[in-house]
């Protein structure tokens, strides 16, 4: 079920397959060239976008104070995308994000962009745990059982 173009998401997965969240946006002109094709960019764009609504699903958020005070957040170190079919100015798209894999420290988020069956784009996203401190260099730490726990839940729920 989508709630709503552009910022609606839909959870879901089976025992066979990572749980996913799913989001179809129309394309809008802003986010075109001037061929009307969608800027490469964009893509980069929408994986984030989904990301931040995968943690949003679990009650959490990209940034997230914990209750003894630490505050952490999710940068990425590496993100990269294979385009194979253009999207246009209108057309309606969906992104799906799946967890490929929970590490220690890290998440790796797999996206496939479509347009009905057609793929366009496929993408991916490794993010790791840090502690946010001001004054300080970024200090990567193993994810809070908190966040574990809620995308274990999830994938739970998913494989119902």
């Amino acid at each position: 079920m989508v709630l709503s173009e552009n910022s609606g998401a839909r959870l879901g997965g089976d025992s066979e397959m990572a749980s996913f969240i799913e989001q179809v946006r129309r394309v809008e002109f802003v986010e075109t060239d001037m061929a009307g094709i969608v800027h490469f960019s964009r893509f980069y764009i929408w994986m984030e976008q989904l990301e931040h609504e995968f943690f949003r699903s679990i009650g959490l958020s990209i940034m997230q104070q914990l209750e003894d005070g630490t505050v952490i957040g999710w940068p990425r170190v590496s993100a990269q995308c294979r385009f194979e079919s253009p999207a246009r100015y209108d057309e309606l798209i969906t992104a799906r994000l799946t967890i490929q894999r929970i590490g220690v420290k890290s998440l790796t988020f797999d996206v496939v962009f479509r347009r009905g069956e057609r793929v366009l784009a496929r993408g991916s996203m490794k993010t790791v745990c840090c502690r946010l401190r001001p004054g300080h260099e970024l200090e990567s730490l193993e994810i809070p059982a908190l966040y574990l726990e809620r995308i274990q839940e999830h994938r739970e729920v998913d494989a119902g």
